[in-house]
């Protein structure tokens, strides 16, 4: 009787060790860090992988074996002191971090796609392909010129597996709640759209990034359109070129065909070009009423200009600024 009680005991007693070895690794802390730890699981990840990005902590791939779970895409953290079990639950069940993305002032929405792949789970080629489509852009109320003029530059919370579609929606949302009656009353003062708006500010914020100047160059191009006068902004002309690096525009570049050279056609160009900041498109919606019709940079390259009401004031502005690249042998 003695001997069963004894195998009983050492039965419990290996059985619990066996517990214990099993269990403990699982209430095992996964972050010794004092800050959390993002991990990122795509599409293309499988148990392996996964167990892979969180360091392989013994008895991951038991959980993977017994739960029969497969990964679930998104961005998740692990918290300081987070044990495995807390980890694995919380990727099994989809509880995600969300991230913070930030849209930039782009030039071009190329590089809007590009900079979003790298951000969220979306796809370079599909991004760029879609802002192209005019379907796509139509499905949202814009095309494929247009398109810009709906990213409003600010920092979003979101997933960071959003699908596109969401996160256009998203966009859109974002986009509506800017534009609120304030800013609408004024848009339609000016007699504009908020695409208009937006392409107008798109200019501005090329040609200046001194924010108080904002507004008189605004007020300066409000003036050209009022009068039926070609914009004339040689931004438009480094768009319709592909070239941003150009730091002079000759009479060559300024034959260039196309709808956004502002030379030869009068009027907006036929969307924004580039994502303007919210200070550039505020200055639209608030410029300064005056009576310059040109301005010319400022000889000491300050980035400030100098604005003038007539044409013999401007070439003046203009041979000074020339003097002054050729000083310094900028061609």
């Amino acid at each position: 009787m003695k001997r069963i009680i004894y195998i009983s005991v050492a039965i419990v007693l290996l059985c619990i060790i066996c517990m214990v070895w099993l269990l403990l690794p699982l209430r095992a802390s996964m972050n010794e860090m004092s800050s959390p730890v993002s991990v990122y699981i795509d599409a293309d990840d499988t148990n392996d992988s996964v167990a892979y990005k969180v360091g392989r902590p013994r008895r991951w791939d038991l959980l993977d074996r017994v739960l029969d779970t497969k990964p679930r895409t998104g961005h998740y953290t692990i918290q300081p002191q987070e044990s495995m079990i807390e980890v694995y639950r919380k990727m099994r069940n989809g509880l995600q971090t969300p991230i913070n993305v930030t849209i930039p002032q782009f030039r071009t929405m190329d590089m809007l796609a590009g900079y979003l792949s790298r951000r969220l789970m979306l796809d370079s080629v599909q991004l760029a392909g879609s802002f192209r489509d005019t379907s796509f852009c139509a499905r949202l109320g814009y095309t494929p010129q247009t398109l810009p003029a709906l990213f409003i530059p600010n920092t979003y919370q979101m997933w960071w597996n959003i699908s596109l579609d969401k996160f256009m929606e998203r966009m859109l949302r974002e986009n509506m709640a800017f534009w609120n009656s304030e800013r609408s009353v004024k848009a339609k003062e000016l007699g504009l759209s908020h695409e208009e708006v937006v392409t107008l500010a798109s200019i501005v914020a090329e040609e200046t990034a001194y924010v108080p100047e904002m507004p008189k160059v605004a007020g300066m191009y409000i003036n050209r359109l009022r009068i039926g006068m070609p914009l004339q902004a040689d931004p438009t002309i480094k768009f319709a070129l592909g070239d941003f690096s150009l730091r002079r525009i000759y009479n060559a570049h300024l034959q260039v065909e196309s709808p956004y050279n502002t030379y030869l056609n009068k009027g907006l160009p036929p969307g924004p070009i580039r994502i303007p900041s919210v200070n550039a498109i505020d200055a639209v919606l608030n410029r300064e009423q005056h009576g310059y019709l040109y301005m010319c940079a400022k000889e000491d390259f300050s980035g400030a200009h100098n604005f003038a009401m007539t044409y013999s004031q401007h070439l003046a502005n203009a041979r000074r600024y020339s003097r002054a690249l050729n000083a310094r042998g900028i061609k």
